[in-house]
């Protein structure tokens, strides 16, 4: 068993790969031990990722508020707490906050063989986010 007392920093998300404001509380980063990397993200009203892909999928627990998630080229579904949301890998996808309330998540991803767990896209767009 191994340890990890809280004590780290909640960052913000940066502007390159979200709108708006989101605040990320780092759970767990890929290590010789296990490949998951895990996060506690916080969105503000309106605020979202960028279109992104995961190697081997992600897995996100809605923890608290109302939010949205999106596939390239589908419908924008809502989602609340207690929803977990399984994210094919490889697929084009994003997730934030409704326009008018927070919302927060947990996001599992799994690390490939080079280590990596996200490639960011294109931002999402105030059209894209709107459709519902």
């Amino acid at each position: 068993m191994k340890f990890m007392p809280s004590g780290g920093q909640t960052a913000p998300g940066p502007e390159a790969q979200f709108t708006g404001s989101v605040y990320i509380d780092g759970i767990r980063v890929p290590d010789s031990q296990s490949a998951i990397g895990c996060a506690h993200v916080r969105f503000t009203p309106g605020a979202r990722t960028a279109w992104h892909t995961h190697p081997k999928g992600q897995t996100l627990y809605v923890t608290d508020g109302i939010g949205l998630v999106a596939r390239r080229g589908g419908d924008v579904q809502e989602i609340r707490p207690g929803d977990v949301v399984y994210i094919e890998p490889g697929e084009e996808h994003w997730h934030g906050a409704t326009p008018d309330r927070f919302m927060a998540h947990v996001a599992m991803q799994e690390a490939d063989e080079n280590g990596q767990v996200v490639t960011w896209l294109d931002h999402v767009t105030d059209a894209e986010y709107g459709q519902r």
